[in-house]
């Protein structure tokens, strides 16, 4: 054996002893067929790596021949002379990598929603997935998390644990820290009669309170709409950006009275040039009750009828006696 031949096997010797299983390298991209990505690392040979690996979301192959990309050591001579490398593995490293600077340096990133769990939501950062606590999700406990779904937010990394496959995160954590502003600028622009836009957080018996960007509002159900509404959920959902008007501030408690049936005109106001004082109407009994009828007109809106002036009427006879609904 002569002396440079021996040189090269000793410096191949030194390389392979160097790249241990685990290690992220660079390797060049010198074929692409349907079934694998074939690269060059500086090895002894080239090593095949599935296509599906160099895909991203829309299964699309993401490099071409000529490009560098990282890959990590799975195994070094396998028996046939092959060495046998990963992307996906040193993809996900250096996901790690970013996750640890991010909370290092207190960074916000931003992930996809992609499930429901107990006690909160999972969060696919890159090729990690993470876990948003429900306490965590909101400056205000948020009862319905299901329209966070499959939505992209902002968060930080609150927890990082790499050999548990532990990661934390906080979208509170980015409101607060945004809120301030955006509170100080809304109270100072805020005033009655301004026609503002919000989305629906959250909904109630008795109303619904709307994210207007640093400060809740709340819709009432009365102010809802000029029809009669059962519950808030037969006009709004949990998400919904909605368009309404501010009633009432109160700048020192720093409240909201909104409505959105305010801004329409009142059907009633019209109905006195449309219906002049003696006309008759006929209408259809909605709802019977001890001393007057509420009744349905052909404009659609309920009306109080008039009270039972007759004494003995009033004592003998009861609505439901003397009409039944409909």
């Amino acid at each position: 054996m002569s002396m440079e031949n021996f040189a090269q096997l000793l410096e191949e010797s030194f390389t392979l002893q160097e790249m241990n299983p685990g290690e992220v390298i660079t390797a060049e991209v010198v074929a692409i067929d349907q079934n694998f990505v074939t690269v060059n690392a500086g090895l002894k040979s080239e090593s095949l790596i599935d296509v599906a690996e160099f895909k991203n979301a829309q299964g699309e192959i993401e490099v071409k021949v000529g490009d560098f990309v990282t890959v990590t050591i799975e195994s070094v001579e396998n028996g046939f002379g092959e060495t046998k490398l990963s992307r996906e593995k040193a993809k996900r490293a250096a996901d790690w990598i970013a996750l640890e600077e991010a909370m290092e340096n207190g960074d916000i990133l931003s992930g996809v929603i992609n499930g429901k769990v107990k006690g909160g939501l999972t969060v696919m950062v890159n090729s990690i997935r993470a876990f948003l606590p429900g306490s965590l999700v909101d400056v205000r406990p948020v009862k319905d998390t299901s329209h966070f779904e499959g939505k992209e937010i902002e968060f930080k990394v609150i927890k990082l644990d790499k050999k548990r496959n532990n990661v934390v995160v906080s979208r509170r954590a980015v409101l607060e820290a945004t809120l301030g502003e955006e509170r100080k600028a809304l109270l100072e622009n805020l005033q009655e009669g301004a026609i503002i836009k919000g989305v629906v957080k959250n909904i109630t018996d008795y109303g619904a309170f709307v994210d207007l960007g640093g400060i809740d509002g709340l819709l009432h159900i009365t102010d809802l709409a000029w029809r009669r509404v059962k519950h808030p959920s037969e006009v709004l959902e949990v998400g919904q950006e909605v368009e309404a008007k501010v009633l009432k501030f109160d700048q020192e408690k720093q409240r909201v009275s909104l409505g959105m049936k305010q801004l329409g005109e009142d059907p009633w106001n019209g109905l006195t040039r449309r219906y002049p004082q003696g006309t008759r109407l006929f209408g259809k009994v909605s709802k019977p009750d001890r001393l007057r009828r509420i009744c349905r007109n052909r404009t659609r809106h309920r009306r109080l009828g008039t009270r039972f002036r007759n004494g003995l009427d009033q004592q003998k006879r009861t609505p439901e006696q003397s009409r039944t609904t409909g």
